[in-house]
């Protein structure tokens, strides 16, 4: 079986890679600029390489990989502060991933990444009325993403560019295994397949994942889309 490749943007304490090593993904190399996050990822894997600062990577000469994840800064989509929304420039980082992305692509002649993943909170979807996560599809499909009818994207949808395949969906952490309420927003994006939906939506046969204030019997139909 073939062993997928990981880079992960905006580290953090590593958990994208943490994730990965469930499934023996290897993580070759990050990227993240707090120093005492990078302790932390140095102690526990020790074999990742560190790149530095987004903003001075170029992805046509870093190590190319198979998946590229990242949760780019929340504050300009979050409640908790002023949602300017991409304009700011702490969430207008993520489009330093979509550049590193592509730089990428380009230099292996889009072989890789073969897939992304995007983390963040929901605000996301409603940032600047929509137009912000429009934005964010755009850029991952390189196509005129419309906005719904109703003026407001879904809590899970899919959409398809040339040859792009992309899908999203926002879960509670509470429901995986952890001990706290904490709805995120994932973002899969197939750069050569079909498989984005199949990656991201969880199958109605997987036990154990149900909605708020459902039970196990309920849930076997909550995912079922």
């Amino acid at each position: 079986m073939r062993q997928f490749t990981l880079a992960s943007l905006f580290d953090g304490i590593g958990g994208f890679p943490y994730a990965a090593s469930f499934y023996n993904i290897t993580s070759l190399w990050a990227s993240e600029i707090v120093p005492a996050c990078v302790l932390v990822t140095r102690k526990h894997f020790p074999n990742m390489a560190h790149a530095g600062d987004v903003t001075q990577l170029h992805g046509g000469k870093l190590p190319p990989v198979d998946i590229v994840t990242f949760g780019s800064p929340c504050q300009g989509l979050s409640l908790a502060g002023q949602r300017r929304g991409l304009a700011d420039e702490r969430s207008g980082l993520f489009m330093e991933a979509i550049r590193i992305i592509d730089e990428m692509r380009e230099a292996t002649h889009g072989e890789y990444p073969r897939f992304a993943l995007f983390e963040n909170v929901p605000g996301a979807l409603s940032s600047a009325g929509g137009r912000d996560f429009a934005a964010v599809l755009q850029s991952f499909t390189k196509a005129q993403i419309p906005m719904p009818y109703s003026g407001r994207w879904a809590n899970a949808g899919m959409v398809r560019g040339v040859g792009v395949d992309l899908a999203w969906c926002v879960y509670d952490a509470q429901y995986f295994g952890t001990a706290q309420r904490r709805r995120r927003l994932f973002l899969v994006c197939d750069f050569a397949g079909k498989c984005a939906g199949e990656i991201l939506f969880v199958p109605k046969s997987l036990r154990g994942y149900f909605e708020a204030g459902g039970t196990p019997r309920q849930g076997l139909a909550a995912f079922s889309w």
